[in-house]
């Protein structure tokens, strides 16, 4: 009896195996889904129903996707990495993921996850109320630095975009503002233009139709050299040279997979929406969203993914923001 169970064990390991192998060289044989951690209208959503359609045509199959929020990620996050890994559903993310077990949201992040494609970033400015003295942000940061905590700049909680590039600031040159919280960089752009605040980091996608107009002027976009369509804006370098240790830094967009999704469909998945990339309409698109493409998979996209977590992390380890220090999570110092 029990050589008989044991032979019934084996055979039936063999034909899961080939089962498995069998469904990998076919796949996909049937519809996927593809989850989208935020909102309809983001710049999440917007990117990952532009591309998602020039993917399908290389997959033969359709991507149902759907807008799963809440958590900052981590509710779509949670679903599917509860999910089999077996390529059937897809998550389409950005960047706050990565500081989830820092701050105490979750212990999922992109570890658990193999990047299929990080599909581009979205670069970001430094803009100031138009009543502001200041032409550049040397000027900005040298009034700054003269009068500690008398200006105001805007917040949308821990680990966002706006946190983040204030604490960078404040990290290179020892700042003291004011920082007034708000629900998102609409919010926070508004009040800037209505004079309760004096300047903000925004994305160039919020920001661009504010800055077309004349509503508010750009400091200094954050990179290490300028951006096309930013005529006169200059880096923040040349105003901060050592800013360059954080960069190139701003959010991401991507789609991924469980890590252990078989390796034959995580090759299927990548090499579709690297097609879909380099596709003319997605770089029109990528164009006119004011951002950078990327187009990064596998390992390069992995290093991609750590750095700006070992970046953002340690930036609020720093700031004393952390619920669990980077260290301990064996994130490394940048």
């Amino acid at each position: 009896m029990k050589k008989y169970r044991t032979n019934a064990i084996a055979l039936a390991i063999l034909l899961g195996l080939g089962s498995a192998a069998a469904g990998a060289a076919d796949y996909p044989r049937k519809n996927l889904q593809g989850i989208i951690q935020w909102g309809a209208g983001g710049a999440t959503d917007n990117i990952s129903r532009v591309i998602t359609p020039l993917a399908e045509r290389h997959l033969g199959k359709k991507i149902i996707l759907t807008n799963r929020t809440g958590g900052a990620g981590a509710i779509a996050t949670a679903f599917v990495n509860s999910r089999p890994a077996d390529g059937y559903t897809l998550m389409y993310g950005a960047e706050p993921v990565q500081l989830h077990k820092v701050l105490g949201l979750s212990d999922i992040d992109y570890d658990d996850f193999y990047p299929i494609n990080i599909f581009a970033q979205g670069p970001s400015v430094i803009v100031a109320n138009n009543n502001m003295p200041w032409n550049n942000l040397a000027e900005m940061i040298a009034d700054i630095q003269a009068n500690p905590g008398k200006y105001k700049t805007a917040s949308s909680g821990a680990g966002t975009l706006q946190s983040l590039v204030n604490a960078m600031l404040k990290e290179s040159t020892g700042i003291e503002v004011i920082s007034i919280p708000f629900d998102g960089e609409g919010p926070g752009v508004t009040a800037l233009q209505g004079g309760h605040l004096d300047f903000m980091p925004i994305g160039l996608t919020a920001a661009s139709e504010h800055i077309r107009a004349g509503r508010v002027k750009v400091m200094a976009v954050v990179a290490d050299e300028a951006m096309p369509g930013l005529a006169g804006v200059p880096p923040i370098t040349d105003a901060i040279p050592g800013f360059d240790k954080y960069l190139p830094w701003g959010s991401f967009y991507g789609v991924f997979v469980k890590r252990d999704t078989p390796d034959e469909i995580k090759a299927k998945l990548t090499e579709a929406f690297r097609l879909a990339a380099e596709d003319e309409k997605f770089d029109q698109f990528i164009g006119n969203f004011h951002s950078i493409k990327l187009n990064l998979s596998g390992d390069e996209a992995d290093a991609y993914v750590q750095r700006w977590q070992s970046v953002a992390s340690w930036l609020m380890q720093d700031i004393g923001e952390a619920k669990v220090s980077p260290e301990t999570l064996g994130i490394p110092r940048p």
